[in-house]
């Protein structure tokens, strides 16, 4: 009897030591795209993904005024050339808008790997910083707040606290 009366308050104790845990967990939230936003990598990453856009924008105009160059030529002395020759010009006009198409896709594929290559860094350091203040928080769960749909007052908005962390 004295054995089944131990055991059910170290059970007890158990039970009430782990309520008592679970009532100590910690769980935090932060907006991740304004932090990322408001890193200053994000301004340089952003520039010289502008400055390469242009670049390749003043190419791709300049394909299109040829095209479009070639166009108007083609439409003004259409009625007088033979046929081989309209057809050569046909297919020399195909194939410049071709070109056009696929160096504008290429154009938008090297855009992308650039951001992702630049952004990579700015969003591991972000990550990062958020994991070493969660664990000065003592915070077993970060959540993104763009994808929560309820957020307790309880939980711990660690946005200015890595962005102090950060030096921002």
């Amino acid at each position: 009897m004295k054995n089944v009366v131990k055991i059910c308050l170290v059970a007890i104790m158990l039970f009430s030591a782990g309520i008592v845990k679970a009532q100590n967990l910690k769980f935090a939230h932060i907006d991740s795209q304004a932090l990322i936003q408001e890193m200053p990598e994000t301004a340089a990453a952003q520039k010289t993904l502008e400055a390469q856009a242009k670049g390749l924008e003043d190419q791709l105009a300049s394909m299109q005024k040829e095209f479009q160059d070639k166009v108007a030529e083609y439409t003004q002395k259409a009625d007088s050339l033979t046929d081989i020759v309209r057809q050569a010009k046909e297919e020399d006009l195909q194939n410049l808008q071709q070109r056009i198409q696929t160096f504008n896709q290429s154009a938008q594929q090297k855009m992308q790997q650039k951001q992702a290559e630049l952004m990579q860094p700015i969003l591991k350091k972000a990550n990062e910083t958020i994991e070493v203040v969660a664990k000065e928080q003592g915070v077993i769960y970060v959540f993104d707040s763009n994808a929560v749909l309820y957020k307790s007052n309880a939980s711990i908005d660690l946005l200015p606290l890595v962005k102090a962390k950060l030096g921002m």
